[in-house]
Order: C-alpha cells, then structure tokens, then sequence
C-alpha cells in the first residue's frame, strides 16, 4: 500500500480511491462502517458496492465527465436507496489525481452523510411553515373579534339615553377600531411591518364614518408624501392609538356647534427620526388652558408617546390646534407640518 492508498484508507471521512475504470483501490475504514461494507470482500467496481444502489445514472456521468477532465463533482447531493433501509441523503465530491502518470488517472470520491441535517432542516421549515399559517389566522381572528367588538359598542351608544355613556361607548368604539385596522394591515403585510399611509387612511375611515355628520363640511384627511413609509407592528398600533384619541379629541372640542373645518393627519420620517401631527382649524385653545383637566385621551397620547420614546407638543395655530408628536434619534431638520 503507497502513501496515497495509506492516507485514504485512514481517512476519517468516507472516501473511495477509483483507478480510470472506476474500480475500488482502497475505500477508508469511516466509509465502510458507514455504509455496512466488508473490507475484506469490497467489490472491484464503485457501481457494486452494497446491493448495487451506487449505480445511479447521474453517478455514473458524473465521474465519467470527471475523469475526462469535463466536470468536477463539489457537492453533489443524491438518494442512496438501499434495500430494507431508509434512504440516505448524500452529498458527493469526486476530485482527480494529478500525480504525473496520465496513463494510470485516480480519482478520489468522498462522501458526506446529510440525512438528519436535511431531516432536521425539514422539520424546522414544516415548523416555520406551520408557525406563519398559525400566526395569520390568530390575526385574522383576532381581527374579527376586535370588530364584532367595535360594532356592539357602536349599536350599544345608538341605544342609551345617557349622552355621557354615549360619549365614552363612542371613545371606546374608536380605541378598539385603532387597534383591529392594525391588526388588518399587520395580516395583510408579509414582512410583519405595517404600511402607514392605509392605516391611518383606514383608520380616519372608519373614525369619520362614526363622529361625522356632515362629510362636506367637515373634513379628516391623512397626508403623506412617501405611500410606502413603513413601521414596525408595535410602533404602528401606539401611533395609530395616538391618531385615533387626537382626532377624537378634535373632533369633540375643536368644531362646536356644527361648525365645519378641517382635521388632518401627517407623518414625515427622515430614517430614524420622525414627525406625526393631527391638526385643525377650529377654536383653538380654551380661554383657561391652566385650570382645563387634562382628559383620558392625553393621558393616554403621553403614555403611548413615552413608550415610542417621543415628546408631545401642542402648537396653537391660530386658529386651530396643531399635536406634535416627535422621535429625534439624531439632529435632523424636520419640514413644517402641512397647513390645513
């Protein structure tokens, strides 16, 4: 036995030396325990190893090619199907020996055992296949039950005599279409982000479809320059929770009496750092803004402002009303809210 014969015959990686015929000259001891061969009574041809399940068709032109200097084998992955056995993935490297004797051409052949990793890699993707059906039908659940939810609020306020119970049904009926339209976009979207320009357009919707009267006289639009500006699902249901109580707010206070005027919604971001504004042109503020409560719905707006690490800031416009709500991460300059 020469050198070469001794290095692949201890060889920790089953490996067979073929001669130009493509008979066996010496296969390492990994790869007859690996595949249950007797060293002892190896057969001459590759193609005749075990039960004969070697000669695959694509095997066999591939080292053919290989050996006439056509192809070289890096990782070909085959089925080794074997008789009374599971079947074993394989991936195969041939290589040929450039030792100077052209008449005499070996070729080297390892072989490498994938079967639990593809097993393994199949049953992560059946998994993550299985998680993603699982998780869009919670959302689309989850959706559903927020509107059959939203809607019995909204017959519940229609019903009561109390225009105090009327008010908060009404509040509590928007609170919970704010989240149910996040829930919609979120369903909808495959890279689990949320697009904001038909969210907050859905949102407004469905917000003026329950307060607005007259449509004509009374407007709510959204503007954004960018329609494809995106947020993360968390970040997207606080600012949507912020629109819905702004506008509301806006809504009650800032158009009484049947007065008509404009509501608008805008959103500018300049990578990390972003503006979201609503903003009217009604009353304004009121004549005693020290000694006005501050209601449930800035509360709220601080406490969802906070957790979007964002400061809140109220600019009297005159007329109307104009709430800031501002991430800076880096000192960028922001272009003015759009006028209404």
């Amino acid at each position: 036995m020469n050198l070469t014969q001794a290095v692949v015959a201890s060889s920790t990686t089953p490996v067979l030396l073929l001669d130009g015929d493509f008979s066996v000259l010496v296969a390492s001891a990994s790869f007859c325990r690996a595949f249950q061969v007797d060293p002892l009574r190896m057969p001459s041809s590759v193609f005749a190893v075990g039960d004969g399940e070697w000669d695959v068709p694509q095997l066999r032109s591939l080292l053919t090619a290989t050996m006439a200097d056509r192809a070289d084998i890096e990782a070909y992955e085959m089925e080794l199907a074997r008789i009374g056995q599971a079947p074993r993935r394989l991936v195969l490297s041939a290589q040929k020996l450039d030792y100077g004797d052209p008449e005499h051409p070996r070729l080297m052949l390892s072989v490498l055992d994938v079967t639990e990793r593809r097993s393994e890699d199949k049953a992560k993707n059946d998994l993550a296949r299985e998680n993603t059906s699982l998780l869009q039908e919670l959302q689309h659940r989850v959706a559903n039950s927020l509107q059959i939810i939203a809607s019995v609020l909204l017959m519940s306020a229609k019903r009561v005599q109390s225009d105090e119970t009327r008010t908060h049904l009404y509040d509590a009926h928007q609170r919970v279409m704010s989240v149910a339209s996040v829930q919609k976009q979120l369903a909808a979207s495959r890279k689990g982000d949320v697009q904001l320009r038909p969210y907050f357009t859905d949102l407004c919707d469905s917000i003026g479809a329950s307060m607005i009267r007259n449509r004509k006289e009374l407007r709510l639009a959204v503007v954004m320059d960018d329609s494809d500006t995106r947020a993360a699902a968390e970040a997207a249901m606080s600012m949507g929770l912020i629109v819905t109580e702004l506008v509301i707010n806006a809504l009650k206070h800032a158009f009484p009496g049947q007065r008509g005027g404009h509501i608008g919604v805008a959103y500018t971001a300049d990578g990390p750092d972003w503006l979201l504004s609503v903003s009217d042109d009604g009353v304004g503020f009121p004549k005693d803004p020290v000694n006005a409560p501050a209601g449930l719905g800035t509360s709220i707006v601080q406490a969802l402002a906070q957790q979007l690490r964002a400061d809140v800031t109220v600019v009297d416009t005159a007329p109307g009303t104009r709430v800031e709500v501002k991430h800076i991460q880096a000192k960028n300059t922001f272009p003015a809210a759009p006028a209404v």
